[in-house]
């Protein structure tokens, strides 16, 4: 137990508020770039009037330690924090283990759930993310540290709404509004509603998905009068690889890559992908190609076979490979290939990583847990 403590400890103390990144972009530039993370923002408005008022706004997104990290989680993830501290924002980590635990997650073990947050921070530190403006915050601990203040926010927040309110909430959890739900599940969205003013977060930067309870931070934000409410700017959920799953599934394996997949593991997710030809609506190989390969990668070589030989092209631009694969250019049997090579170029540094030492241990000790829903 202490020994978790410690290790959670050092990682809040690589932080340094002291020596923040500050950017010297144009405001319209941060906006700019702010508005390539989110696929929905409320409000581009009062997101230009927090960098006129902050160097380093706050962005928050909180994550469960559940078990293995997909790609998702890992790479468009690390993009998006890369984007936002790179114009001055500080981003900071609810490591929701708590929540984990009310959720039922890994049998609700803390000492599991806090051995898998430290893997998930590992793989960040290897798939390149910029940790200068990031700080980590176990929630467990925070809580512990700050009960009186943390305890009547959630209070505050379970009186301001009604149960149907809260209940609609629920789908943040991964769970159907007429799930049957245990009463802990009823505090899982005042708790998460709680975290945004704790935490003092200018903004949300969560998954389309966890949009219910943003909205009802800035509802709450309005009906306590607050100066600000925080700006929202959720995310793109990347689909799952199967036909009509609209995002990745950490109980179905096959539905994603995961950030420690081997080659043979990624090659043979991907060929046995849903991926019709001339077809871009819920395709997820060109939506990782959109949202992953090209985004983090910045290029996709893909080998077009034609009747009188084949020519290999550098796609730098979406656009282009939307277009060759809608006019039927670029085939699946081309697509997928490039799209397989491409991914094990990214996680290569991932694998290596946890190939020895200390971050291998680590890895070892997460495979031998449970995953639980």
């Amino acid at each position: 137990e202490n020994k978790s403590n410690s290790s959670t400890n050092s990682i809040n103390n690589q932080f340094d508020e002291t020596n923040l990144f500050k950017s010297s972009l144009s405001i319209d530039e941060k906006i700019r770039i702010a508005l390539t993370v989110g696929e929905e923002v409320l409000t581009i408005d009062e997101l230009e009037g927090l960098f006129k008022a902050k160097d380093h706004p706050v962005v928050y997104d909180g994550f469960e330690p559940s078990g293995r990290m997909h790609i998702a989680q890992g790479v468009l993830r690390a993009i998006n924090v890369n984007k936002l501290t790179s114009i001055g924002c500080v981003f900071k980590f609810w490591v929701a283990d708590w929540f984990a635990q009310l959720n039922n997650k890994l049998d609700g073990d803390l000492a599991k759930i806090k051995t898998v947050g430290l893997y998930m921070i590992e793989i960040w530190k290897a798939i390149g993310m910029n940790m200068q403006n990031v700080q980590f915050l176990w929630a467990s601990d925070e809580i512990n540290n700050n009960a009186d203040q943390y305890w009547s926010l959630v209070m505050d927040i379970a009186r301001t709404n009604n149960l149907a309110r809260i209940q609609r909430c629920c789908t943040i959890m991964g769970r159907k509004e007429t799930d049957e739900m245990s009463a802990a599940q009823i505090f899982y969205p005042c708790m998460q509603c709680a975290d945004v003013f704790f935490l003092k977060a200018d903004i949300c930067q969560l998954g389309m998905d966890q949009r219910k309870v943003n909205m009802l931070a800035r509802e709450y934000a309005g009906a306590k009068k607050k100066k600000f409410k925080p700006v929202i700017i959720s995310h793109h959920m990347i689909m799952g690889l199967k036909e009509g799953q609209e995002k990745m599934s950490k109980s179905d394996p096959d539905s994603a890559i995961f950030m420690e997949d081997t080659v043979e593991d990624l090659n043979r997710k991907i060929k046995k992908a849903y991926c019709p030809p001339q077809i871009i609506e819920k395709n997820p190989i060109v939506d990782y190609v959109k949202q992953i390969i090209l985004a983090y990668y910045g290029v996709i070589t893909i080998p077009i076979h034609k009747e009188e030989g084949s020519e290999t092209i550098d796609y730098t631009n979406y656009e282009d490979v939307e277009r060759d694969y809608l006019s039927g250019k670029i085939h699946p049997s081309d697509l997928k290939p490039a799209v397989a090579a491409t991914l094990n170029r990214i996680l290569e540094p991932v694998r290596i990583h946890f190939a020895s030492g200390e971050p291998k241990k680590l890895l070892d000790k997460i495979k031998k847990f449970k995953i639980t829903r």
